[in-house]
């Protein structure tokens, strides 16, 4: 599938599949994109703990780049792990500008680590932010309460629909804690209804740029 470097609209890059017509991240602007669903949506909701994040779709590694970032600040101290079945190239690596963007370049050396770390190995980043990357298939997600909040950030069920069904919705239930976070930029009727069929209770929040809505799930505890 050929694949280039775009510019999105807040001036950072992305990856498009030009086969698909389908862009890494948002080409409204890929850095705000990922602020506003999964940072303020998510990460947010958490403050002066641990806490265990599971990213679906690591892709670019943005989101893990700006959660390593904003960690601090919040007092987090996190276990993050990445899913990815077809990790992304050095070259297309090397055409992302995030930590420019960010104005973070003192987090260069940690996001060419991010890519650049083993698979299924526990690396610590930064003394508050440790990384695991699992390279497989989102069907083969099996964890079961051991994270706190999920980023869910699949390609869109336009293209990869089999990602966005309740089946893969009650693998992220199970494998969330009590009282777990589950946020996605998608705000289609059919993806809310499958998180609601496997037993989330479901919000619907003010989209990124470019979107009218994003959802934001919830594993409430049950009672017996």
């Amino acid at each position: 599938m050929k694949r280039r470097i775009i510019t999105t609209a807040d001036g950072s890059k992305t990856i498009h599949l030009e086969d698909w017509n389908e862009q890494y991240h948002s080409k409204h602007g890929a850095v705000q994109e990922a602020y506003h669903v999964f940072i303020k949506h998510g990460l947010q909701s958490f403050s002066n703990q641990r806490i265990a994040i599971l990213e679906v779709g690591f892709g670019t590694g943005l989101n893990a780049l700006i959660t390593l970032k904003e960690a601090p600040r919040l007092g987090l101290d996190i276990l993050y792990t990445g899913v990815e079945a077809f990790p992304i190239n050095n070259a297309e690596l090397e055409g992302l500008n995030y930590t420019e963007v960010l104005d973070a370049k003192g987090l260069e050396e940690s996001f060419l680590s991010m890519h650049s770390a083993p698979w299924e190995e526990h690396v610590a980043l930064t003394p508050n932010f440790s990384l695991i990357k699992m390279q497989k298939r989102f069907q083969e997600i099996n964890a079961v309460g051991l994270f706190d909040l999920i980023y869910f950030d699949a390609f869109g069920a336009r293209v990869q629909p089999e990602l966005w069904t309740v089946a893969i919705f009650q693998k992220m239930y199970n494998a969330l804690s009590d009282e777990g976070v589950l946020v996605t930029y998608s705000a289609k009727g059919s993806v809310r209804r499958a998180l609601q069929e496997v037993g989330f209770r479901v919000e619907r929040l003010p989209g990124p740029p470019g979107k009218r809505e994003m959802l934001r799930a919830l594993k409430t505890i049950s009672v017996s």
